[in-house]
């Protein structure tokens, strides 16, 4: 607001004697030269540019100019000049050029907040040498400084070409009270320029602001999942149309404390208060699953994903649920489980697997071992050549385990490539390596409260054996690409045909996790040294695939009989029971009769050169295998090792050189 004048400064004015002629004599007019609305249309604009009108046609002045200083600029405001008839006051707001007045006295007044008056400016002074002074002959010069509150915002410079000792005393006093006066309104007139441009500002990011909640509020509401909006605490502030339209509730009932109860299926309630309490307290992302009801009554799964938002400091001062409608897929997991359980009930029914033929004393020692290891939590390690059954040893374990009514996760690390290995074992996050489209489950998972059956354990990769170690210690783990651990309860039963002892000493197998899994170790015979259970496991298999065959077939002849008793099996019962389910195929009679060729441990017509029978194991054994390495040169495996003439595999060959002392080192010189 403009400052109004003091009676004292009235009498100063009335001193002067000349300014109500003065007034009356010229009117005055106002220009804006930039073709906007007069730019004294605010009070205290309009009455700074009268007050210089009639300054300039008091004080004697030709030509007047106002400079206001911006952010450090000096920019000329207004340019008052005296015409015949009118004073003309005009809006520049332009630079000040060389052409519009001193530069050096300008300069030196905002500098030093200093007057200057020059009476006779032809007479030499210290301004003498500026070229505005000479091209425009000026006579009579004074340059006041505009200062309010001790900040310096202008200046004012007043001139007469005609005239010397213009700016007397008298008139001097009277410009620096009308100086002082100019300083207020130039700063009411600063601050209410700020204003408007601050309202009208304001008003436009307002209109802004409201356009993109708009936008932003229909592009929720256009989203076919649900979104729902919750303070620090878990309470709801807002939701969107597909909420309110999904449970026919406004958005005040939606709100409510006692809502989740009329939303929420009964039986998930409990269970998400304190899954969400905990998660909340972490402040991290969380997801999990729940039974929304719809309006008809009608409950669906759904899931949902709580996203934290933060302050610059870090504080969550929102959280943001989205959920997905994902009924029908919990609904086909069920079918697809529901058909699970009845394929494997099939299976046992009609697998092999459903009980263990035999009743040799070899065979009898491992069951008495697993009647009573089955019924403890305690891990298993199972030990054996290939095909001797060594899962069904597993599953026999889990079905006379309290675990029984839970499932039994078999996994064969050998057929998993080791790049995947510890996805499949415990699943992964969304976006965990390319191809990971979406979260899925590890079979750790799929087996909690059940049994996990590791086949061929010792071919898991370094780092998996890590992940392994941990679930066996702490009964944790992380899926690939999570950020928290999950625990299992899972018994874990391991099976290998490797020497584990050897594959320890040679740095390719946890010593820590070969304890681990050593708590209690079976393990079971090979075929040839329970040769008394063959014709048991001949009958069960003739009986199994002729019925599968619709044949009948009531023996098999008497060469048949000797050969599959006295041939060594090689490949165990798995190889037995391929070569009866062949003999049965290609059988055209009631008995059964075999080709010696099938055998994959003798060639036609030729005689093994060496055999490690059980009558050889007892007497010779260490004879043959020195024999067979003789001829092979110290090699064991491969197509002209001694396994391969012996008619053994590799690893057994192995444990029996290692068992018997046998250095074979000094066979590769022959």
């Amino acid at each position: 607001m403009a400052t109004a004048l003091s009676g004292a400064e009235l009498e100063v004015l009335s001193d002067a004697g000349e300014l109500e002629a003065s007034w009356a004599a010229r009117p005055i007019e106002l220009i804006d030269r930039r073709g906007q609305p007069p730019w004294m249309e605010d009070p205290d604009g309009h009455i700074l540019a009268t007050l210089l009108g009639h300054t300039v046609r008091h004080v004697g002045a030709e030509r007047a100019l106002l400079i206001v200083r911006r952010a450090d600029q000096a920019r000329i405001e207004a340019e008052v000049t005296t015409q015949p008839d009118t004073i003309v006051v005009r809006r520049l707001d332009a630079l000040p050029g060389p052409s519009d007045l001193p530069d050096t006295v300008l300069r030196y007044v905002l500098r030093t907040r200093e007057a200057v008056m020059l009476d006779d400016a032809s007479v030499r002074n210290p301004f003498s040498n500026d070229s505005y002074v000479i091209e425009h002959r000026v006579r009579s010069l004074l340059c006041l400084p505009l200062a309010t509150q001790g900040m310096l915002t202008g200046a004012v410079y007043l001139e007469n070409r005609a005239a010397s000792h213009v700016f007397t005393p008298r008139r001097v006093g009277l410009l620096k009270l009308l100086a002082s006066q100019a300083a207020v309104f130039l700063e009411n007139a600063h601050l209410y320029t700020e204003l408007r441009h601050a309202q009208a500002y304001l008003e436009q990011r307002t209109r802004e602001l409201a356009a993109a909640h708009e936008e932003l509020r229909r592009t929720v509401n256009a989203i076919p999942h649900a979104i729902t909006i919750l303070d620090p605490e878990g309470r709801i502030l807002g939701a969107n149309a597909f909420v309110l339209d999904y449970t026919g509730l406004s958005l005040e009932e939606v709100r409510a404390d006692v809502s989740r109860l009329r939303r929420l299926h009964p039986d998930d309630v409990a269970r998400l208060q304190e899954e969400r309490r905990k998660a909340f307290l972490r402040g991290e992302p969380f997801e999990t699953e729940q039974r929304a009801r719809r309006k008809d009554g009608q409950y669906r799964w759904f899931s949902i994903r709580y996203n934290p938002v933060r302050d610059d400091h870090g504080n969550i001062i929102r959280w943001y649920a989205t959920g997905t409608d994902i009924d029908d897929r919990k609904r086909a997991e069920e079918r697809v489980q529901s058909e699970n359980l009845a394929l494997r009930e099939e299976v046992d029914r009609s697998s092999m697997f459903e009980e263990i033929v035999g009743a040799s004393p070899p065979l009898r020692t491992v069951l008495s071992q697993v009647s009573k290891v089955a019924p403890t939590d305690s891990t298993v390690l199972i030990t054996g050549e290939t095909g001797t059954g060594k899962e069904l040893i597993a599953r026999a374990i889990h079905k006379r385990s309290p675990r029984s009514a839970r499932a039994f996760v078999a996994v064969n690390c050998a057929a998993i490539p080791s790049s995947l290995i510890a996805s499949e074992l415990f699943g992964h996050e969304k976006g965990a390596f390319t191809g990971a489209l979406q979260r899925r489950q590890g079979r750790f998972e799929l087996a909690d409260g059940g049994t996990i059956f590791l086949d061929e354990v010792g071919e898991l990769p370094a780092e998996t054996q890590i992940m392994l170690l941990r679930v066996l210690q702490e009964r944790e783990f992380e899926r690939v690409g999570g950020t928290g651990p999950i625990r299992v309860n899972v018994r874990v039963i391991a099976a290998t045909n490797r020497d584990l002892h050897a594959a320890v000493a040679d740095g390719t197998f946890r010593a820590d996790l070969f304890y681990r899994l050593h708590v209690f170790p079976l393990d079971v015979p090979a075929l040839r040294e329970r040769r008394s259970d063959v014709p048991l496991l001949v009958e069960y298999f003739i009986h199994r695939y002729a019925k599968r065959a619709g044949k009948r077939i009531c023996g098999l002849t008497k060469e048949t009989a000797q050969l599959l008793q006295s041939y060594d099996w090689p490949g165990n019962i798995r190889e037995l029971q391929n070569v009866i389910e062949r003999a049965v195929i290609v059988c055209d009679s009631d008995t059964l009769s075999i080709d010696v060729r099938w055998l994959s441990g003798r060639s036609p017509g030729t005689a093994p050169v060496a055999s490690l029978s059980t009558g050889t194991l007892a007497t010779h054994e260490k004879d043959a295998i020195e024999a067979a390495l003789k001829d092979s040169k110290g090699r064991v495996a491969g197509p002209f090792g001694a396994a391969g003439r012996l008619g053994v595999p590799a690893s057994t060959l192995e444990s029996k050189i290692k068992a018997l002392n046998i250095d074979k080192r000094r066979f590769k010189s022959g």
